[in-house]
């Protein structure tokens, strides 16, 4: 049996193993949004929906990269499991990746700043947006180079070095957070500026951890050669990412034209939602490693079997977090703001959360399952069909229809997301994947070599 595989008479043990430092790493990055958010919002509405505009043409412009090195996780982790070397040139690969993407980031922010006067309420609202956005942007490169040089560890079954990266970078952003909103009275640039050099901090943290391995950029060409492995598994991850979060900021500028209210209320329960989703998407991060190790390894009947586990851990958890929403709704939403219209509205919004909270973390752990397997198009033509049909028409019409705001459009967030957990799922039970799975060994025996 592969040394990859001894989990698999404790799966439960090999699964808490991996997502524990993961769910820590998350909240954590969750916690460095929450205190840029709660600082921001004691600026006023209009700097935490120009906080919220701009957070979200970031991500949306950032998202697909994003998407592309998360197989830098998968190519290592399935080659883990099959015994294969060849790791670090993986890594090598991600890393020229990140610096090229983060580069075409950087332009694409200062071009889509200034056109966010387009979908907002307020001339205000958009200047503040587009300032976040440009100062964010400046940290794409080694944003995403971090995010390579977490995937890889992540493949390698090393969650906790990124957890004491990502750890370090909060704490740090809290300083800087204070530093530069306050004390320096740079406002949303300096939340921005908080954020970029505190990323930057983890990715300075996972090249020390990484350092005795090495990086692949010596072996280049080597490195080079992988580059179409990242694309190909990257590409549809990384597209289906990228136009899911388009008819998420589709989602938002809609709110932005209804009213700075409702950009607001919908930034603050997406705060609070970090505490549920991270730690369920933790939970299917450790899934989709122990996946692509089961795949790499041909032992394909543990991957049901992971699932299975990883959808019972993550049910408990995000049932837990649905209570904890319906009955502390008012309480939370106090925390960011002291407008009784904006606590009501984001108090209905988190009710509704309430509903969906244990579909979203099967739905997230499914993804992260297939994924690991390599079955990576099938869940990215389904989640941007779904997305596009479901989330922004329900807004658009609910508010036309019966003036709902910020509230219809979570009516259609909860639909999309009910409706991928039940077709996700399905996929995973029937084992519909192995066709998938099956290529990707073929694959692995013909392009890379027994390691030594």
């Amino acid at each position: 049996m592969s040394r990859a595989l001894t989990w698999s008479q404790r799966p439960f043990r090999e699964l808490g193993r991996l997502a524990w430092p993961i769910a820590v790493s998350m909240v954590a990055q969750s916690v460095m949004t929450f205190v840029d958010t709660l600082m921001v919002g004691r600026l006023g509405p209009a700097a935490l929906a120009g906080v919220a505009l701009g957070g979200v043409a970031y991500f949306t412009l950032f998202v697909f990269a994003m998407g592309m090195l998360r197989s830098v996780k998968i190519l290592v982790s399935q080659r883990m499991g099959a015994g294969r070397g060849a790791l670090v040139t993986v890594l090598g690969a991600g890393i020229m990746v990140a610096l090229g993407m983060g580069l075409v980031e950087i332009a694409a922010t200062w071009l889509v700043a200034g056109q966010l006067y387009r979908v907002t309420a307020t001339a205000e609202v958009a200047a503040l947006g587009g300032s976040y956005l440009v100062v964010r942007g400046l940290g794409a490169p080694l944003g995403l180079c971090e995010a390579a040089l977490k995937e890889y560890r992540y493949g390698r079954g090393d969650t906790k070095s990124p957890m004491r990266a990502m750890i370090a970078a909060n704490v740090l952003n809290v300083g800087l957070d204070a530093l530069f909103i306050f004390g320096f009275g740079w406002g949303v640039t300096g939340a921005a500026a908080a954020s970029a050099i505190s990323i930057a901090s983890a990715a300075g943290w996972l090249a020390l951890a990484q350092r005795p391995e090495g990086f692949g950029l010596r072996r280049w060409r080597q490195s080079l050669e992988e580059v179409p492995a990242v694309w190909r598994l990257g590409w549809p991850v990384g597209t289906q990412m990228v136009l899911e979060v388009s008819a998420f900021a589709t989602l938002t500028a809609l709110f932005a034209s209804m009213s700075d209210r409702d950009v607001a209320a919908h930034q603050i329960a997406l705060q609070i939602l970090h505490l549920s989703f991270l730690p369920a998407f933790a939970i299917g991060e450790a899934a989709s490693v122990m996946a692509g190790q089961a795949i790499g390894a041909a032992r394909h009947r543990l991957v049901v079997g992971v699932a299975r586990r990883a959808a019972f851990v993550g049910s408990l958890y995000t049932g837990f977090c649905a209570l904890v929403f319906g009955v502390f709704a008012r309480p939370l939403a106090g925390l960011f703001t002291s407008d009784a219209e904006l606590v009501t509205l984001t108090v209905k919004l988190l009710w509704v959360a309430a509903v969906f909270q244990v579909f979203d973390g099967v739905n997230i752990i499914a993804r992260g399952v297939l994924r690991g397997i390599g079955d990576v198009r099938f869940p990215a033509v389904l989640g941007v069909i779904i997305t596009w049909c479901t989330t922004p028409p329900l807004a658009w019409w609910l508010h036309a229809r019966f003036e709902l705001g910020a509230l219809g459009g979570w009516l259609g967030i909860s639909v999309e997301i009910i409706v991928g957990a039940f077709i996700l799922w399905h996929r995973v039970e029937r084992r519909h994947w192995l066709p998938a799975a099956r290529e990707q060994r073929r694959r692995l025996r013909r392009e890379v070599p027994m390691a030594a």
